[in-house]
């Protein structure tokens, strides 16, 4: 059939991309690092720019869907997927981002591609057209083959499962000063509401540390993968006033045994050492391709 390009439409063709994005994943490359479930998650995230998903490309062969280019959160980066078979169709993909997709910076256009290092066939199609590598940072997962850590919270803290208490304005809090906004948090609490309106979002995944003054000391949310797999966490924080008493091991372990429990075998987690300093491997290292023209 004849490929056709369009325009994502974020109403009706969100489920679709996930979909593609669930059935183009491959332990091997990862899509680039493009998880279905970190594509839904910055869909709710409050600083997602939802304005411009239109300038997100489709290419579809009849009515299937193909191949996309898309950005994380907002214009001057992107990601290239296609399905297998259709790698003949990355370049059509990369010419769509630089016209849709970049942002304008001292002047000049410019543009991020996000890949992961074993795919060999993006990193020389990048080279070929002028993007040079900026940045790396490894990915790492925890296998479920290996033991849990078994670590005690600290007398008086307790762990609930957001199913079980949902205060929102706590986790506010707790998310806000956790990710070092500041002491003060600013009272956009309908964010917090927002980023657990997706349709995948899981209510007994998310664990909470709640401190004996009954604030909410750390937060681990958790994405499962019932046909890959595996678990992601994102987010994890924790108050950093309640720092180094192992809530976020305790929390991060609570919600990986959800998992487990479900099916899966490994968990995505972070870039800091803390994550190696508990048994999270890298498997590979996300690379960061620019260009200004």
């Amino acid at each position: 059939m004849k490929i056709t390009q369009r325009r994502y439409k974020m109403l009706s063709d969100f489920t679709k991309v996930h979909k593609f994005l669930t059935e183009v994943y491959t332990y091997e490359n990862l899509n680039s690092y493009l998880l279905p479930q970190y594509f839904e998650y910055a869909h709710t995230h409050p600083y997602f720019n939802s304005k411009l998903t239109h300038r997100f490309g489709l290419l579809e062969d009849g009515d299937e869907l193909v191949a996309i280019a898309c950005y994380e959160m907002n214009i001057g980066e992107c990601y290239l997927s296609t399905k297998s078979g259709y790698e003949f169709l990355l370049p059509e993909i990369l010419a769509y981002s630089e016209n849709e997709l970049f942002k304008i910076k001292d002047g000049k256009r410019q543009l991020n591609v996000f890949i992961v290092d074993s795919e060999t066939e993006k990193q020389n199609l990048l080279k070929n057209n002028g993007y040079k590598l900026t940045y790396t940072e490894p990915v790492r997962i925890f296998k479920y083959e290996k033991p849990f850590l078994d670590i005690k919270l600290p007398v008086g803290f307790s762990i609930i499962p957001l199913e079980g208490e949902n205060d929102i304005a706590k986790i506010h809090a707790c998310v806000w000063k956790g990710f070092g906004h500041g002491d003060t948090p600013n009272d956009n609490i309908d964010s917090r509401l927002l980023m657990q309106s997706g349709p995948n979002f899981r209510h007994d995944l998310t664990t909470i540390i709640k401190a004996p003054n009954g604030d909410y000391a750390c937060f681990a949310g958790m994405w499962f993968d019932e046909r890959n797999k595996y678990a992601y966490l994102e987010p994890l924080c924790t108050v950093p006033e309640y720092r180094r008493l192992g809530l976020a091991t305790v929390a991060l372990t609570e919600a990986m045994k959800k998992t487990k429990s479900l099916g899966a075998k490994y968990c995505f987690g972070g870039v800091p050492e803390f994550y190696t300093a508990i048994g999270f491997e890298t498997i590979c290292n996300r690379e960061i391709w620019n260009k200004e023209w």
